[in-house]
């Protein structure tokens, strides 16, 4: 596509979509107050920032939205800014609407571009000029949307009704908006399970003995036989620290140089890993049973309080696995790892 150029707009069918959705755990109430406040500012014509913790459960939230825009027969889109994060929200949602044509469109996935329900990128968004009467975008405070005025313009031409955006980390810009009024704000804290959010601990020293306290850790996981996810500030360092960790551990890197992402995330999810050194790449939407996450090198200046928050958050999600262990080295704490920390009690209402 030409830069300043958009497809024309698309004359797709509108038809009705009686459907339901079926989930694994059925809502709590405070899920279903917010849910059903969505729906209402939806009704009622408006933009919605959804405002929740990491794991408590924001896709859900917006399912009886997506559902009541379907029997109206208006269509809907779900943007994300990360490749990853379409394929795991794609097969979210098919299990949920098992009846409905759900469409992942991103790199390596761009033959079906229509559907029931479109899950795509948000560069992706160029494809869908003036369509979707409901775009729902997740991760808007991430790169590449943040800050990017071509794909917000993007965003805004793909859609000619209202918006519903998801973060746990909302910029000051989306906030300035809810206090104009341009936006409304659904917040939720609390994960399903009822847990608190992970705080993780904070350990300041040296280089060596950052490299030593992340050995230590990484041996009582394995010895519990759990598994840990190790965030690194730079490509060079996961696979420089994974050459050394894989022999003493099942290891293995991921970054955005990673081939074959899928099969490994696959391999992790089964176990097959101990140890997962990954750069923010992974900082969204993965959602492993049972993981334990490691900041190695916290106070990078590559790590900024939303990522911090984001990476933490992968730690105690699952219902049935609602606890775990976080641990920041770093040499110093920084302003960003200290209104990380700050960010996560006032959410568990210690703040």
């Amino acid at each position: 596509m030409e830069p300043g150029k958009l497809p024309a707009p698309k004359k797709t069918e509108r038809k009705v979509k009686h459907v339901d959705y079926q989930l694994k755990y059925p809502l709590t109430p405070a899920q279903r107050t917010c849910a059903m406040q969505i729906v209402e500012y939806v009704k009622h014509h408006q933009d919605v920032l959804v405002y929740a913790a990491c794991g408590a459960g924001k896709t859900e939230l917006v399912m009886e939205t997506i559902k009541q825009a379907l029997s109206l027969g208006k269509k809907v889109g779900f943007a994300i800014s990360r490749r990853q994060v379409v394929l795991e929200i794609k097969d979210r949602m098919q299990l949920a609407f098992p009846t409905l044509k759900v469409v992942a469109v991103c790199e390596g996935y761009t033959e079906i571009t229509e559907g029931d329900l479109i899950i795509c990128t948000m560069h992706q968004l160029y494809r869908y000029h003036q369509t979707f009467d409901l775009l729902i975008m997740d991760e808007v405070d991430a790169f590449p949307y943040r800050g990017n005025i071509v794909l917000k313009q993007i965003a805004e031409h793909a859609c000619t009704g209202e918006k519903v955006y998801l973060t746990a980390t909302p910029d000051e810009e989306m906030l300035e908006n809810v206090r104009l009024g341009n936006l409304a704000m659904v917040e939720l804290f609390q994960r399903p399970h009822g847990y608190p959010l992970i705080v993780p601990d904070v350990i300041a020293g040296a280089p060596f003995i950052q490299t030593l306290l992340l050995l230590r850790f990484l041996f009582v996981q394995k010895k519990e036989k759990a598994q840990t996810l190790v965030f690194v500030p730079t490509i060079q360092m996961a696979e420089s620290l994974n050459f050394w960790l894989r022999f003493l551990f099942r290891s293995t890197s991921f970054t955005s140089k990673t081939k074959d992402k899928e099969i490994i995330l696959k391999k992790f999810h089964e176990k097959k890993y101990e140890c997962l050194i990954a750069t923010t790449v992974l900082e969204r939407g993965i959602t492993i049973k049972g993981v334990h996450v490691v900041i190695f090198h916290a106070d990078h200046i590559v790590f900024q309080e939303a990522s911090l928050i984001q990476m933490i958050g992968r730690v105690g999600r699952n219902i049935e696995m609602p606890t775990g262990k976080g641990l920041f080295l770093c040499t110093k704490k920084t302003k960003d790892i200290e209104r990380c920390v700050c960010a996560l009690k006032k959410m568990n209402g210690d703040g």
